[in-house]
């Protein structure tokens, strides 16, 4: 009966994180096209209308053969996309934050504990009273 009640448990506990797996993914989703979808485009007007996606450093340029095709592509460090993946990581990190910080708020403190109750005498002072009061 133990083991089952092991596995229920277990079952419960993996259930639940296949849960959060796909709402993490989910929420990725979400933010991810916020991020690209909004907050981007006004980081690129108040930045002169640049897109960092297109900043990039050429190491080899394009070879292009006679008909206009090309024959080679350019080799290039894509330096701006890295730029998005910081600002998509910081958006992120801002966005877990708020959420972390309101169900902190939603739960409850724990109450006080209630104070002890004061002790009484132990078995061995009532003893020693009845030794004393027997002497007398």
């Amino acid at each position: 009966m133990l083991k089952e009640f092991k596995s229920f448990i277990m079952t419960g506990n993996v259930i639940d994180l296949a849960v959060a797996v796909l709402l993490a993914g989910a929420l990725g989703l979400v933010v991810g096209g916020f991020v690209s979808d909004i907050m981007m485009p006004i980081v690129g007007h108040f930045t002169g209308g640049v897109d960092f996606a297109d900043f990039k450093v050429v190491l080899d340029e394009a070879v292009v053969a006679a008909d206009g095709t090309v024959s080679k592509a350019e080799n290039a460090i894509m330096y701006g996309k890295w730029i998005n993946a910081i600002i998509n990581l910081i958006i992120v990190g801002f966005v877990l934050f708020i959420i972390v910080k309101a169900y902190n708020k939603t739960k409850t403190p724990p109450a006080p504990a209630a104070p002890a109750a004061p002790a009484g005498p132990s078995e061995l002072d009532i003893l020693k009273e009845i030794r004393d009061s027997l002497k007398k």
